[in-house]
């Protein structure tokens, strides 16, 4: 299993921005997508975005269309997500995920990192 750890959460006003990095603990390999989640509480997680090994191919939820980039890093292991626009709606744990598959289903990611809180105060 990969070991993920995220960092670069915190508070932000509205309009601000935050950038996120997740590092693994190896070359994955045999987990070739890393994607972002998030999870407000009393909701259920939700996908975020997703990029492939070469960074080339990537999805976004709806919501962050326009607002977020994901982009990873080969050679340092890390997969970043650069949040601009953001709303208190994006407020969250975001957490860091790898899967075999560029997907958007949460079932198919089988490493996650423990989560970073993202604050956005109106």
């Amino acid at each position: 299993q990969v070991q993920l750890v995220e960092s670069g959460g915190g508070l932000v006003q509205a309009g601000g921005s935050l950038r996120l990095s997740c590092a693994a603990s190896e070359r994955a390999l045999t987990r070739p997508t890393m994607g972002w989640f998030r999870q407000a509480p009393g909701k259920e997680r939700e996908f975020v975005a997703a990029v492939n090994w070469s960074g080339i191919s990537t999805l976004y939820g709806d919501s962050v269309k326009g607002r977020f980039t994901i982009s990873r890093d080969t050679a340092k292991n890390t997969v970043y997500l650069q949040m601009n626009s953001l709303k208190p709606d994006d407020t969250a744990v975001y957490y860091c995920a790898a899967s075999t598959f560029l997907t958007e289903s949460l079932s198919w990611y089988d490493s996650w990192g423990q989560g970073t809180q993202v604050t956005v105060s109106s």
